[in-house]
């Protein structure tokens, strides 16, 4: 019970943050036809907007905050578990895993940021 409660919880913090971001709005100088459309969805049409490049920049921020906001959760977690742990070696063991997962954790995804966030400034450079 306590395990789907959780699964509900981790499915509801990544959930709500996606359905919650703006759509961008393609209203440029592109035209109504469909291909006039489908050039400013890839940022093709000389428009100022970067709407794939802001998509893209609003996930990765996102996904940022939920993977720091459960980091944070791990760590205060893992140190519940060592001060509860009464000095058993395996819960103590616990512990300290917890504590070394969610580090490992954090700084995967500020890798992975710093990567996607790269990746976006040399196609920006790149494109104009």
């Amino acid at each position: 019970m306590r395990r789907l409660i959780l699964n509900i919880i981790v499915a509801l913090s990544l959930a709500i943050p996606v359905l919650a971001t703006p759509l961008p709005a393609f209203a440029c100088a592109a035209g109504n036809s469909s291909e006039g459309q489908t050039l400013q969805g890839i940022n093709q049409s000389g428009c100022d907007d970067k709407g794939v490049q802001k998509v893209i920049h609003a996930a990765v921020n996102i996904l940022s905050l939920v993977v720091g906001a459960l980091a944070v959760i791990m760590i205060i977690l893992a140190g519940f578990k060592y001060i509860t742990s009464g000095g058993e070696q395996q819960a103590v063991a616990n512990a300290k895993s917890t504590l070394v997962y969610a580090l490992v954790g954090v700084a995967v995804a500020a890798l992975a940021q710093i990567l996607v966030h790269f990746v976006l400034f040399q196609t920006q450079k790149a494109a104009g």
